[in-house]
């Protein structure tokens, strides 16, 4: 028993330790996103993302990027893009790009693995689309697009929009700035059962699950070779499997993905993991609210297969260029030292203050009442983030008394 209770205790620390190490990249990140997502029309994108070509296709990938957002933030605006008459391929272009091609899950991904993952996540990124656009075009589902195009129309119902306002009188003006800190605190209500559910997760198996569980859950790893083909293939499907039956968004599952870096999984399995934020099981079942069940499942399988594909792709690459880091020189996530006086100290408290003012300004301002129902995935995600809260207390309790 005082073996759980220790463990239990280290869970807790080395999850709180986490967030502390991830928060002024996270509100830094999404200070970014809110500020582009507010100045920047989106009535350009969907006049511009017409039938698949190379500038529609590099349309898309560009407003994906400067609307960085969570893949359910993202997979409505895409679907909004969608129904209004913009190109399948663009679409999925711009899905993959806001996910993927995202200031601060760069960001975050540099504080918690090397920088190799963060060149491999951009690089990986321009992959993905690159490799979609090819599927797409072999598979040519002319008809499955439009009967899915007519699905989202008519799941949508009325989508009018609004009058955007110049962008240049937004940004020196008082409403511009309380849109930003609107769209701040909305980005934050949106992830924060994943923030919890991924970094509690993450804390546990750093604690609890022994390097023997991650050598035998992923081939080949752990082993002082090389790992084979057969081996790097393995781990690249097994990363998505493991995420689909998650609730965990692409931003929960950096400390995890250091996790499983330090016990010896590939840097394909791990970009693999990381890339796998648009197959998870959530993410499947709102696909198939937009679309209908059958381009749900259609997309499923391009995203699946172009993720493994590009995740052999950059591990190979990376090894022909002398590039590919070793697992050998990651430190356990549980050994490393949180707290300090250091610069994220510095870092986290200004934007403590900055999340603050954000949060009084909308409460004055807005209020926090949402128009939107959550559905049972969500649901079942603050019940997972609530328990997850009291599994904190109680370990952070346990050490309080221990010292």
């Amino acid at each position: 028993m005082d073996g759980f209770l220790s463990l239990w205790s280290q869970a807790a620390h080395t999850t709180l330790g986490l967030f502390w190490m991830a928060f002024w990249a996270f509100g830094f990140g999404y200070l970014i996103s809110s500020m582009i997502q507010v100045f920047v029309t989106r009535e350009r994108m969907k006049q511009s993302m017409g039938e698949a070509g190379p500038k529609s296709v590099a349309l898309g990938t560009g407003f994906g990027f400067i609307s960085s957002s969570c893949s359910f933030a993202a997979l409505a605006t895409t679907r909004s893009l969608f129904t209004k008459g913009a190109g399948f391929i663009p679409s999925l272009a711009f899905l993959l790009a806001s996910t993927n091609l995202v200031i601060e899950l760069g960001i975050v991904i540099s504080i918690f693995l090397t920088w190799q993952f963060v060149v491999g996540e951009y690089v990986g990124g321009i992959l993905l689309i690159l490799l979609m656009w090819l599927i797409v075009r072999l598979t040519r589902p002319k008809r499955l697009i439009e009967q899915a195009r007519e699905h989202a129309r008519e799941a949508a119902g009325e989508d009018e929009d609004g009058e955007v306002p110049d962008w240049r009188k937004l940004i020196t003006s008082r409403e511009g700035w309380q849109q930003v800190a609107n769209r701040y605190v909305m980005e934050w209500r949106m992830v924060w059962k994943d923030v919890t559910v991924g970094f509690t997760v993450a804390g546990i198996i750093a604690a609890f699950v022994p390097k023997s569980f991650f050598e035998a859950l992923f081939a080949g790893s752990g082993q002082g070779s090389d790992p084979s083909f057969w081996e790097l293939l393995l781990q690249a499907l097994v990363g998505p499997v493991a995420a689909f039956f998650t609730f965990i968004g692409s931003m929960g599952n950096i400390p995890l993905a250091a996790v499983l870096f330090s016990n010896g999984v590939s840097f394909a399995g791990i970009m693999a993991f990381i890339f796998s934020d648009l197959v998870v099981f959530p993410v499947l079942r709102i696909q198939a609210k937009y679309y209908g069940w059958k381009m749900a499942l259609y997309i499923l399988a391009v995203f699946l297969a172009i993720l493994v594909a590009a995740s052999l792709i950059l591990h190979y690459g990376f090894a022909m260029a002398g590039l590919l880091p070793s697992s050998a020189n990651a430190s356990s996530v549980t050994d490393q030292e949180f707290f300090a006086v250091d610069y994220t100290l510095f870092f986290n408290l200004a934007f403590a203050g900055l999340s603050a003012a954000f949060l009084v300004w909308k409460a004055r301002t807005a209020g926090f009442m949402g128009s939107d129902t959550d559905s049972w995935g969500e649901n079942i995600l603050r019940i997972l983030a609530i328990a997850a809260f009291a599994w904190l207390a109680g370990g952070l309790g346990l050490a309080l008394f221990a010292g």
